[in-house]
């Protein structure tokens, strides 16, 4: 969504739009700034292109629009640094006119803008530790814990407090987002997840802790799990990350029971499996992301949490795999 700023002169008055920082007008209205005639704009765009001043893949794009007899045209739109480079050729009081009213008004409007997205980052950020808290606080209530348990929510404490840390260093500059992983190499398909799952139910049912019930999938829901985490959208992921692919497996399957028994030990399985397999499971030193009492407590909190609070759940998770500086 893109905003909105006038500028005017005298009888000009043009609404402008920002976008990406940067506005995007046509060569006609390029001109009617400067108060020339278009063909003396295209004239010093292409110059400007010749002489390599400025490259056309970044200041230049091309858009469709309905023309007035209702047909589609494609038109070339300039970016501000265009506009500016070609009032300099112009060299006109009305290109001196627009060019400080550029540095003035959209420069203040961009660094404005900027400071409000950082103050609502700010709140969002606390928002999200707080809704974190109060879920911690919850799991710590509402279970009397073995002492693994209580390691394991110690541990999530503990690696969640990066956050706190970065939001910490907010007023230093220093706050940044969770870096995730893109570069997939291991796509867990259905038939490789029921082997695992079989070889996870061998060894239980050795042990004596798990039944025939284990792993017995629920009417194929399970296989819809494994399609959600790779669903796209213009061939573009949805969950572009390893990290929130594996999150939303957990929450999946413990939160969903695709199985009539052992989804959170399935879930959790699946989930080391997937983290693993993409390389992402052990910090540089080799020791694992999430230890195995905090996976245990994570299991907990999603099985006991809300279905609305899916989305702090998520982003729980995945700051516990994030291997920040801090």
């Amino acid at each position: 969504m893109s905003d909105i700023v006038i500028y005017e002169d005298g009888n000009l008055h043009l609404e402008l739009s920002i976008e990406d920082k940067t506005i995007w007008i046509d060569a006609n209205k390029i001109a009617s700034i400067f108060d020339v005639n278009r063909p003396a704009i295209v004239k010093h765009i292409g110059n400007i292109y010749k002489s390599g001043e400025l490259e056309k893949s970044t200041t230049c794009s091309i858009l469709e629009q309905v023309a007035k007899d209702g047909k589609k045209r494609k038109k070339n739109f300039y970016n501000l640094d265009m506009i500016i480079s070609v009032g300099y050729r112009v060299n006109s009081q009305k290109a001196t006119k627009f060019r400080r009213w550029a540095t003035s008004v959209l420069q203040k409007y961009l660094i404005d803008g900027y400071a409000l997205n950082q103050k609502n980052l700010r709140q969002q950020k606390l928002e999200e530790l707080d809704k974190t808290i109060q879920l911690i606080k919850q799991g710590l209530q509402n279970n009397r814990l073995s002492i693994s348990e209580a390691k394991g929510f110690v541990e999530i404490i503990s690696n969640y407090a990066k956050s706190w840390a970065l939001l910490q260093g907010y007023d230093e500059q220093s706050l940044q987002d969770v870096i995730e992983s893109t570069d997939e190499k291991f796509v867990l398909d259905y038939d490789e997840a029921k082997e695992a799952i079989a070889e996870l139910k061998k060894t239980l049912i050795k042990k004596g802790e798990a039944t025939e019930l284990f792993g017995h999938e629920k009417a194929g829901e399970f296989k819809g799990n494994l399609i959600g985490i790779y669903q796209t959208f213009g061939g573009v992921d949805l969950l572009p990350s390893i990290e929130s692919k594996a999150a939303n497996l957990l929450y999946y399957i413990i939160k969903g029971h695709p199985f009539n028994d052992g989804n959170k030990r399935i879930g959790a399985y699946l989930f080391v499996l997937f983290l693993h397999k993409n390389s992402i499971l052990h910090k540089a030193n080799g020791e694992p992301k999430i230890n195995d009492n905090a996976l245990a407590s994570i299991a907990l909190l999603v099985a006991q949490s809300d279905p609305s609070q899916k989305d702090i759940m998520i982003k729980l998770i995945v700051n516990m795999l994030y291997e920040g500086d801090v």
